[in-house]
């Protein structure tokens, strides 16, 4: 049996998922491709990817002051500004905790727009969305969680993560690379991490246990989940690239089902 055909089996209204490798292109899919879901925070790595083009533009920098007083672009798109999740609330000092927050990417987001002259709505657009290819994808409201796309769409993502032609190498290597090591937080829907790993707008899987992909994944394998049922995984030692979207919060439902197509997808195609 195809991995991808668990995906019919999840307990959801609708779903749809695919498969990129690095050398081979799209290997399989699953589901309508072309339907479009609300993302939640799988929104975080595009707006994370567009605040990346913005530094490889000039118009920022990564160790640009920005947020409250303290922090950087770096620690906001690395979780570690101090920022509470859904407000502007300091909660820490810069880069002393791993404190998940949307607040954070909105203040990213008004950031970018500011530096730039252009709403961060069409700066994504044109940054990312347009040169991709992804034309069903939009922000429609905050930063941190009101993208949507379909898996089309985050196809053409996961394939520029493999193989990068709208971002340097370079960037999204340390995108993809622990930023402020050893600070513990919670994981949301996994609670307390120690370390709680994160590069830039991306988690990075660690050792986390238990944890959203499979335990087939490396440690160096980075994306997001959202809460709306959505995942997007790149395994660099594999060269390999998984995502799922659904129209089911994600539930006890996500936890069983996400870590076996991960591993069942890795032995079909790694």
């Amino acid at each position: 049996m195809r991995a991808l055909e668990q995906i019919k089996r999840w307990p959801v209204r609708h779903a749809a998922g695919g498969v990129v490798v690095r050398d081979r292109g799209v290997v399989d899919t699953e589901g309508d491709l072309d339907r479009v879901f609300k993302l939640a925070s799988v929104t975080k790595p595009l707006v994370a990817y567009a605040v990346l083009v913005a530094v490889q533009e000039g118009a920022i920098e990564l160790d640009q002051p920005a947020g409250p007083p303290g922090s950087t672009v770096r620690h906001l798109l690395a979780h570690t500004s101090g920022l509470a999740f859904d407000t502007t609330e300091v909660l820490a000092e810069p880069g002393a905790r791993r404190i998940y927050s949307s607040a954070g990417f909105e203040v990213l987001a008004e950031f970018v727009a500011a530096q730039s002259g252009i709403a961060f709505e069409r700066y994504l657009h044109e940054a990312v969305f347009e040169p991709l290819g992804m034309n069903s994808s939009t922000l429609e409201g905050p930063a941190g969680h009101a993208g949507k796309s379909s898996v089309a769409d985050l196809l053409r993502f996961a394939g520029e993560l493999l193989n990068p032609t709208v971002l340097s190498s370079e960037l999204v290597a340390e995108a993809s690379t622990v930023q402020f090591p050893d600070r513990n937080g919670v994981l949301p829907g996994y609670g307390s991490q120690r370390p709680n790993d994160w590069g830039l707008g991306f988690e990075i899987r660690d050792h986390k246990l238990p944890h959203w992909t499979g335990s087939s994944n490396s440690p160096g394998t980075f994306g997001h989940f959202g809460q709306s049922g959505t995942f997007l995984w790149v395994d660099p030692e594999v060269g390999m690239a998984c995502l799922s979207l659904a129209d089911e919060n994600f539930g006890d439902w996500a936890r069983i089902a996400w870590p076996a197509l991960s591993d069942a997808v890795i032995a079909e195609f790694g």
